[in-house]
Order: C-alpha cells, then sequence, then structure tokens
C-alpha cells in the first residue's frame, strides 16, 4: 500500500474549511537550498518542513497551469493544437513572468483516437541566477492534463501491457497502461523528451548540484511517472565524475490529480531505480482511483497475480500520497479534478466554487463540450463504482 501524508491532521499544512482570499506568491524560501534534496524526495518525504514543500507544490503547479493555458484549443486558429505562444516568452505570457526558467523544447504527443499530434507540454532549466536560491540547477518537464475528448478516450484505455522501454531489458513483469504508453510512444515524444533531457545534462554535467522534476495533472501525471522511469531506467540520470564514478541525478515527480500508470512490477521497478513521487490528491477525485478500481494495491482476486511481487494484473500507485479533502463529486464534478481547485486548497483557501460562484471561473482548461464529456464520464462512474466494487468484494471473500 502507498505511503500516505494526511494534509489535515498536520496542523502546518491544515486545510481551513473557511474560505479565505489567497495570499500573494511569496518568494522562494532561503533554506531551500538546504533541504533541496529532501523536498525532492531524498528521505520519502519523512520529517519533512512542511512549508517549504507546499510551496514547492505550488511553484510546481503554476507551471503545469501554464502548459494548460498555453493549449490553443480554437479551432479557427492557425495555431490550432498548438502552443499559443513562442518558446522565448510563453513563460511570461501564461502567467509566470519570474520565472527563474527557460524554455528549451515544445513536446507532442497523438492520442491512440486523433490522427494530429497536440502540444503536451515543455522542458526547461532554470538559470544561472537561480543557483544560489534554489540550491541546484534544476531540470523542468511540464505536462498539461486531459483536454480533448480524443485525449479522455486515451485515458479510459485501462488494459496492461508490457512497457519494454529498455531495448536490452524488456521487463515482461514490468506493465503500464496501454493508453498512457501508446500516447508516451506516440510520433517523437518519447524520443524528444530523451535527446533534450540527455542533451541538457550533458550540457551542465559538471554543475555541482543537478535535479530533475516532472511536473504533471491527470493524464500529464501518468506522462511524467512514465517518464521519470523511462529515463531512470536507460540510465540518462546518471553521470560521470571525479574518476568515471557516476553520480545519480535525482528523478522527482510531483503528480496533481493523478491516476495509476501502472502494475505493481511497475511500482516495484519504480522503488528500486530511485523514481520519487509525490501524489497530491484530492480524495473525492475518482481520476486518483482509476485505472484499477477494484485490482488495485488495496484488494486484490486469486487469479490477478502480483502477489508474489511480479505485479500480474493489479494496478499499483507509485511513491507517496498526499491527500486533500474537497468538493462532493455529486455537486461538483469537472471541479472536483480541477487543477486550480488544487492550488486552492494547498494555499489553505477554499475555491471560489464554495463562494458560489457557478463554476464559469473554473474548470477553463476544458471548452464547454468537453467539460460536458468530463462530467458524463464521471457520472457513470458514481453510478458505478460502488456496485463494481461490491461484485469484487462478494467474489473474493
Amino acid at each position: 500500500m502507498p505511503s500516505s501524508i494526511a494534509i489535515s491532521a498536520n496542523p502546518v499544512l491544515l486545510i481551513s474549511s473557511t474560505a479565505a482570499p489567497r495570499q500573494p506568491r511569496r518568494p522562494i524560501p532561503s533554506s531551500l537550498p538546504a533541504i533541496w534534496r529532501d523536498i525532492q524526495g531524498a528521505d520519502n518525504w519523512r520529517n519533512l518542513l512542511h512549508p517549504i514543500l507546499r510551496h514547492e507544490l505550488l511553484r510546481y503547479a503554476q507551471f503545469v497551469i501554464s502548459s494548460y493555458k498555453s493549449f490553443d484549443q480554437d479551432p479557427s486558429s492557425p495555431r490550432y493544437l498548438n502552443s499559443k505562444y513562442p518558446m522565448p516568452t510563453i513563460l511570461s505570457q501564461s502567467g509566470l513572468p519570474n520565472a527563474p526558467y527557460q524554455v528549451t523544447k515544445y513536446l507532442y504527443a497523438t492520442p491512440a483516437a486523433s490522427t494530429r499530434s497536440h502540444w503536451i507540454g515543455y522542458i526547461a532549466v532554470s538559470d544561472d541566477h537561480s543557483l544560489s536560491t534554489l540550491g541546484r540547477r534544476d531540470i523542468l518537464v511540464s505536462f498539461r492534463g486531459t483536454v480533448t475528448n480524443t485525449e479522455w478516450l486515451t485515458n479510459f484505455m485501462s488494459s496492461l501491457a508490457t512497457a519494454r522501454l529498455d531495448p536490452f531489458n524488456p521487463r515482461p513483469d514490468v506493465k503500464v497502461e496501454s493508453g498512457f504508453l501508446t500516447l508516451y510512444t506516440s510520433a517523437s515524444f518519447r524520443a524528444s523528451l530523451l535527446t533534450e533531457i540527455s542533451r541538457i545534462v550533458n550540457l551542465y554535467k559538471n554543475d555541482d548540484e543537478l535535479s530533475i522534476t516532472l511536473a504533471g495533472h491527470s493524464m500529464g501525471s501518468s506522462l511524467a511517472v512514465l517518464f521519470g522511469y523511462d529515463l531512470a531506467e536507460l540510465g540518462l540520470n546518471r553521470v560521470g565524475s571525479g574518476a568515471g564514478i557516476n553520480r545519480v541525478i535525482p528523478v522527482t515527480v510531483f503528480s496533481y490529480g493523478g491516476p495509476r500508470v501502472g502494475n505493481l512490477g511497475f511500482k516495484a521497478r519504480c522503488d528500486e531505480l530511485g523514481v520519487k513521487v509525490l501524489r497530491v490528491v484530492n480524495v473525492k477525485d475518482p481520476v486518483t482511483k482509476m485505472p484499477g478500481l477494484f485490482l488495485n494495491e488495496n484488494l486484490r482476486l486469486p487469479w490477478s497475480g502480483g502477489g508474489g511481487g511480479d505485479g500480474g494484473s493489479c494496478y499499483a500507485h507509485v511513491g507517496v500520497e498526499l491527500a486533500l479533502d474537497f468538493f462532493e463529486m455529486e455537486n461538483y464534478p469537472a471541479c472536483v479534478h480541477d487543477l486550480e481547485a488544487y492550488v486552492g486548497r494547498l494555499e489553505g483557501s477554499d475555491h471560489e466554487m464554495e463562494k458560489g460562484g457557478g463554476g464559469e471561473n473554473h474548470g477553463d482548461f476544458l471548452r464547454k463540450e468537453e467539460r460536458g464529456f468530463f462530467n458524463l464520464i464521471f457520472q457513470k462512474f458514481v453510478e458505478w463504482a460502488p456496485w463494481l466494487q461490491d461484485r469484487v468484494r462478494n467474489v473474493s471473500a
């Protein structure tokens, strides 16, 4: 069972039930350079100085939000399904004018149900001026989440497939959700990621400190976990130093509202490789319970496999869970999964929906028709999930 950090149980990160105005964004804490490895999960987020962790979770969430804001969904636009903004100005134009990062690569993937590639995010690297405030050179990959109908259809391809990302060792026990794997390996998406990260690591390999941070929401968090596993499996986070001794660059995934990605074998291999994943989840968000609604790390059937640690057909979350609690699925279907609602909860203020705003100011990452598709899928989840879980419990009893 995955580890868990319950925010409500810690007074430092206690989530208030009273709506409060959001506070202005603060500068990066001065003590971050001394503990950045702990913030990145070196000790699996045990005994952590929570205010700095919350600051970093909010900071990386803003990069993911910028990916959403930059995605052009207007069919009449010449940039349709691409970034609205050119690479040199994307951060400033998408709401991060003071971010100490330079975007170096745009990322494109093709959903299984589409014939066109979609802009999915970007790679960036922190600048020289931020070395003293971050404590290291940070290589960042930001993945937006599901937006279009074809991407939602990809998400619900819930069969497991062998990852086979290492050509020298296919590891048949390591399996991942087929839709995410298809998206990750589509067109030049995976190659672009691996090539650019390798280039940046080689460029800055003589820096004293380096980190690789992958941030994503929803589908984007699945891509982040897959990529974290891939680059660690291929050893792209290992660089030479001194007399050729390898040093390992920490790989950290900050996942917001992420689903399960693979089976127990995938989880075990990520743990073995040292890929650190901090999952920020709303306990009311059904996306975080899929796939593997009933065949998962908590409930296994005798024929599902995985009892001996080989993974079998059971899905399993990777990493440490940080639980939030906001909204009821029945009342605010789209908002239980909204990244801005996650951010509001992390900031310690309730979402604007609580103030009776009717939802018009939130969920804007989705167009009207896509929100309708999202709500329909979630409505069916609410109707069927209890029945499915009851049936499985009766069979396994």
